[in-house]
């Protein structure tokens, strides 16, 4: 039971500290909407009856409805306004005793809970007393602020009353006034007439001067006494403007315009004035354009002519700072003003210069004259920028800046010209020197690079004479114009190493004794010139001229490649042809071109920039590869040359005769020490390389010899014979050759060490010890073949079946991989087949 009560009296706390925080919004809203305003309910009654509000006596454990009569509170139909109003109250008080039940159940959840209740129930009653003061306190001062307002909006209607009252009275007054000003009209008209007769006559004695002071101020103008000639002007323009606002002030209080008769008769009256300004202005112009030619001379004309610009400016400064500034000014500017003169005497004096720049003889521009004309505007633009500093700046005043205004004249005057000239279809030599001048010679101390002049010019900002893309344009036609060149000389100077080829005579020598032709000194000298000369230009210029000279060098390479198999293909058809005898000579003087072509073309390819190699093409050139394809093509064709040398005396090595006599080797001998001693004559390294194919091909056409099985042993004696005349054409072989192993460039696998090797083999006593030779000579010379073992089994006409059988088993098992770096000799050594494949072996048919 106690519990219950507990729980209901928690319920009625919540639902008045609910309703509270209801009742002062719900009284706001009706205290708008009636009038005049319900009584303060906080003032009602003692602190026991404050449950008029929605609240609870404090001895009352009962929760009691919010339309309770017994308390004091609202009516019930007050209550339906609240709950019209504020739609939530119900579902507070639902969520109040809810919320009350919940903290009940959880608080006193056991019967000695119960002895708390009173400690419970004086602290919610203390809560709820504080914060119905403090909601009553709120609400006082809201309901003042209201209060003070409603008296501001009273006062503020009585006022509103009687300024209307105040404007009607007016509105009447006015209204009776109308007849009385209508009847001032016609006086209106006489004062009117009055006003313009008074202005004719007053101004008679000048209108009858107009015409004699305008003939005055006309030969004023003529003799150029331009200050007195402005003076006058000056006057004639004042009595205008004077005669003017007399009539415009005569047309009216109100200022109104004049009618289209009147200005015809003043402009036509003063049609003169007009005349004198256009040709006092010619006048100022002429002097100001004629100024950097006559300042030397007599600088007077144009001292009068900056001073009268000066009036003029002032002039037109004050006029719209008195008529045009002020809004609703009534007086209008006089006839052609603002005349804006000093802007007009920047244009004449831009004229001016560019006059001067047009002065410039334009008749030997194109060619050679182009670089003449950049040097005349060179001379004339400095000429002219002296007379100003030094003369025209004085007789200006310093905010003309008279100086800045010219170099920026004269710049854009030069960016118009430059970029006419850059459209025309100009030659390389014109093309550079129009990329020096701007580059260089403009910016250079002997132009605007002064120290005095350098300063100025960086306040301007002008920027360059032509435009980034301009440059690279100019460079790029540049390029293609010298790459034309290039290309014309390099087919010529092709044309003249094919002519030399056919000469009667040995090539040319250089001081090392080298041959040589003038190819490579062409083609070197020019290449070197253009990229210094472009260097001038700049190191962007020069890493493009590089790139072409590189390209062009490649196709000239490729060309001369196909110039010598064209030069070997017609020596071969008549190699007995007497213009064809020095063919060796220029090939081995081909060779050494290439050697110098290469030295060049390493340097080029030093100077150029590492990180502009690649960006002017996507396929950067490769001359170096061109020139490497070259050089193996020439050398080639002088092995092909030694190999047709040789071939008359090959036939005749082993044989019988060569056996006995060993006759066809001194004679080999010979033919290579000729060929050697020719091979001197080229560059290194491809002399050695040249030795070194030489020394392989000699090797190779014995061996293959050999091979052809000419010579088979018919003994023990005749095997000794062959192994020793093979280590005496050795030894021949190596006494033409020691000059090649004394610098130091024998290969890795000399080819002559495989002839005492051969002769090992053949002269081996014990037919049982050749498996171990073979071994040996399989592991020196991995590409040796069972076909090369089977002819030197052959020609030592000894071998029996099974011992051939157990010698090819263990090449066969062996058979090693060839070493990286390892040059194959038995490779070009092909075995002849055999005639009689049924036959026995030719030892056992012997």
């Amino acid at each position: 039971m106690e519990m219950d009560l507990l729980t209901c009296e928690l319920s009625t706390i919540i639902q008045d500290v609910s309703i509270t925080m209801l009742s002062p919004n719900i009284d706001s809203v009706r205290a708008l909407k009636s009038e005049p305003c319900p009584p303060d309910p906080f003032r009602a009654g003692p602190r026991g009856n404050r449950d008029s509000w929605g609240g609870r006596a404090a001895e009352n454990s009962t929760p009691m409805s919010a339309g309770d009569p017994k308390n004091g509170r609202d009516k019930p139909e007050d209550s339906l306004q609240v709950a019209q109003i504020w739609p939530e109250v119900e579902r507070a008080e639902c969520l109040a005793r809810g919320a009350a039940l919940k903290w009940a159940s959880g608080v006193f959840c056991r019967p000695e809970h119960l002895e708390r209740l009173s400690q419970y129930r004086k602290r919610e009653s203390q809560r709820t007393a504080s914060i119905h003061t403090r909601l009553k306190s709120m609400v006082q001062s809201y309901l003042e602020g209201v209060g003070w307002g409603l008296e501001q909006l009273r006062g503020a209607r009585g006022e509103l009353k009687e300024v209307s009252q105040a404007l009607k009275r007016a509105g009447l007054e006015s209204d009776g006034n109308t007849a009385g000003v209508k009847s001032l009209e016609r006086m209106r008209e006489v004062s009117v007439s009055h006003r313009q007769l008074l202005a004719a006559v007053s101004n008679l004695p000048r209108l009858y001067s107009v015409r004699s002071m305008v003939m005055e101020t006309e030969r004023l103008v003529e003799s150029r006494r331009l200050l007195e000639a402005h003076s006058r002007l000056m006057d004639l323009e004042c009595w205008q403007d004077d005669i003017l606002w007399q009539l415009y002030g005569a047309a009216g209080p109100a200022g109104s315009a004049l009618s289209p008769e009147e200005q015809e008769l003043v402009g036509r009256y003063f049609s003169g004035v007009g005349q004198l300004v256009d040709a006092l202005g010619k006048e100022l112009w002429a002097v100001v354009s004629s100024a950097l030619a006559l300042a030397r001379q007599n600088p007077t004309p144009f001292v009068s002519a900056v001073r009268i610009v000066e009036r003029e400016e002032a002039l037109d400064r004050a006029l719209l700072e008195e008529r045009g500034g002020a809004k609703g000014h009534s007086r209008p500017l006089p006839p052609g003003r603002p005349r804006c003169w000093r802007a007009s005497f920047f244009q004449v004096l831009e004229e001016a210069v560019s006059a001067r720049f047009r002065s410039v003889s334009y008749l030997h521009t194109r060619g050679p004259g182009l670089a003449g004309h950049l040097s005349a505007l060179q001379h004339g633009i400095m000429a002219d920028l002296a007379t100003v500093r030094h003369l025209l700046e004085h007789c200006v005043p310093p905010h003309y800046q008279l100086t800045a205004a010219y170099l920026r004249a004269s710049h854009h005057c030069l960016h118009a010209h430059l970029a006419q000239v850059s459209s025309w279809d100009l030659e390389s030599g014109e093309i550079f020197a129009v990329l020096n001048w701007v580059l260089h010679t403009y910016n250079s101390p002997d132009m605007m690079g002064q120290p005095e002049l350098e300063a100025e010019m960086e306040k301007l900002e002008l920027g360059p004479l032509i435009s980034t893309e301009g440059l690279e344009q100019l460079q790029n036609k540049y390029v293609q114009s010298v790459r034309k060149s290039v290309s014309e000389w390099m087919h010529k100077a092709l044309q003249v190493e094919l002519q030399d080829w056919q000469r009667d005579q040995e090539p040319d020598t250089d001081h090392e004794g080298f041959y040589l032709t003038s190819l490579p000194t062409i083609i070197t000298q020019m290449l070197e010139d253009n990229a210094r000369v472009a260097l001038m230009i700049g190191k962007s210029l020069r890493d493009q001229m590089i790139q072409m000279g590189l390209y062009e060098m490649e196709n000239l390479l490729n060309r001369f490649r196909e110039a010598l198999v064209e030069f070997g293909k017609e020596h071969r058809r008549d190699p007995s042809k007497d213009k064809n005898k020095f063919y060796l000579h220029y090939l081995l003087a081909s060779i050494s071109n290439c050697i110098i072509l290469k030295k060049s073309t390493v340097s080029l390819q030093q100077q150029q920039s590492s990180r502009s190699a690649g960006q002017f093409s996507r396929t950067p050139p490769n001359p170096l590869a061109a020139l490497d394809r070259a050089v193996r093509r020439a050398c080639r064709l002088v092995m092909d040359q030694l190999l047709l040398a040789l071939q008359p005396l090959l036939p005749g090595l082993m044989t019988r005769h060569w056996l006995v006599q060993g006759d066809p080797t001194p004679k080999l001998c010979s033919v290579l020490e000729l060929h050697l001693e020719l091979y001197g004559h080229v560059r290194p390294p491809c002399r050695e390389r040249l030795q070194e194919e030489a020394q392989w091909l000699l090797v190779v056409e014995y061996v293959r010899a050999l091979m052809q099985k000419k010579l088979v042993c018919r003994g023990a004696e005749e095997r000794r014979q062959l192994a020793q005349q093979v280590v005496q054409d050795n030894q021949q072989f190596r006494e033409i050759l020691h000059g090649l192993e004394g610098e130091g460039s024998v290969p890795e696998v000399n080819p002559l060490a495989l002839l005492p090797v051969l002769a090992d083999f053949i002269r081996l006593k014990d037919p049982n010890m050749l498996t171990l030779e073979v071994s040996g000579l399989a592991a020196k010379y991995p590409d040796i073949s069972e076909e090369h073992v089977c002819v030197l089994l052959d020609i030592r006409g000894d071998v029996s079946r099974d011992v051939r059988g157990a010698v090819l088993d263990l090449l066969e098992q062996s058979a090693p991989p060839l070493p990286a770096g390892y040059r194959p000799i038995f490779t070009d050594i092909l075995v002849p087949p055999s005639i009689m494949a049924f036959c026995l072996t030719t030892a056992k048919c012997a």
